[in-house]
């Protein structure tokens, strides 16, 4: 166990002298799991933990991180594989997402280098990565998540989900957040409506969280970018949200080429409504209409 501790490394992500989140930059997990550097705990202003990791339903969901399927045939998501006519099957080639060098790191914004590496040790994909807590009032502050991801494969490299092979709405893979519902009841909430029938798979700017009970919050996670990835949504057996790269269809990017997105989640005290969340959507978004450097 003191080996473990000491071979995981984390950086805190503070505003006003209050940790908001914990980075796992180094993480130290079974090759199962897709290792992967992932936010978690983060918190509400108030203290409140709104994600979970390594939850028994799904080990491999971590916090918030971002981590895919199926690259080049390697599974950088973690659990069992899809394989079309199959099912879900336990193979061995899970990948791991290292870390490389940092491009800064201060108390609210952190960037740096990762390398996506597969079983056989090559580099699959080069990513640079940039995270910054930003306030925005006394009862909420903002999460920026950019990354920038460059094929390192000779030829054409594909991305690909259970989604594009054929299993109907499970098209996951890109930034996912894994919640920490606890004994609260969940909304799902979107522009023009809400509930996961309605949302999942929906292209719209925004989906939101909102979470009543003990210790209620909300998150708000924006597609500031206007890329219109679908929306993962689940909010019955486990809550969690991500942006979908290859939610029904595999694409393939040529060497040096890769996504590129960015997805700001608002982290609020207190069980908002439709018309709160869509009002904070918006301001969030105005105040962030600016270019997107890719990292």
């Amino acid at each position: 166990m003191d080996e473990q501790v000491t071979l995981v490394q984390t950086h805190p992500l503070s505003l006003g002298g209050a940790t908001v989140a914990e980075y796992v930059w180094r993480p130290h997990l079974p090759s199962l799991l897709s290792p992967r550097p992932y936010l978690h705990p983060v918190r509400t202003l108030a203290g409140t933990e709104v994600t979970e990791a390594m939850p028994v339903d799904h080990l491999h969901h971590l916090g918030a991180s971002v981590a895919m399927p199926d690259v080049g045939g390697v599974n950088f998501w973690g659990g069992r594989t899809y394989v079309r006519g199959k099912g879900s099957v336990p193979l061995p080639n899970h990948g791991v997402q290292r870390h490389h060098r940092w491009e800064a790191r201060t108390d609210a914004v952190l960037a740096h280098e990762l390398r996506w590496v597969g079983p056989d040790g090559a580099t699959v994909l080069r990513e640079r990565r940039r995270i910054a807590a930003r306030p925005l009032d006394d009862r909420a502050w903002a999460l920026d998540f950019r990354y920038a991801m460059y094929s390192a494969a000779a030829g054409p490299l594909e991305f690909s989900s259970p989604g594009a092979k054929g299993r109907v709405g499970a098209g996951y893979g890109g930034f996912f957040w894994r919640a920490n519902r606890g004994l609260r009841s969940v909304r799902l909430l979107g522009p023009g409506g809400e509930g996961a029938a309605r949302l999942h798979g929906s292209r719209g700017r925004w989906v939101a969280l909102s979470a009543s009970g003990p210790d209620p919050w909300t998150l708000v996670f924006i597609d500031v970018a206007a890329q219109e990835d679908p929306w993962f949504v689940r909010g019955d057996d486990y809550v969690g949200v991500g942006a979908s790269l290859a939610w029904a269809e595999a694409f393939s990017v040529a060497p040096g080429e890769g996504p590129r997105r960015r997805i700001i989640t608002v982290v609020a005290d207190g069980a908002l409504g439709p018309r709160e969340t869509a009002d904070l959507a918006a301001s969030v978004s105005a105040a962030s209409a600016e270019p997107d450097h890719g990292s």
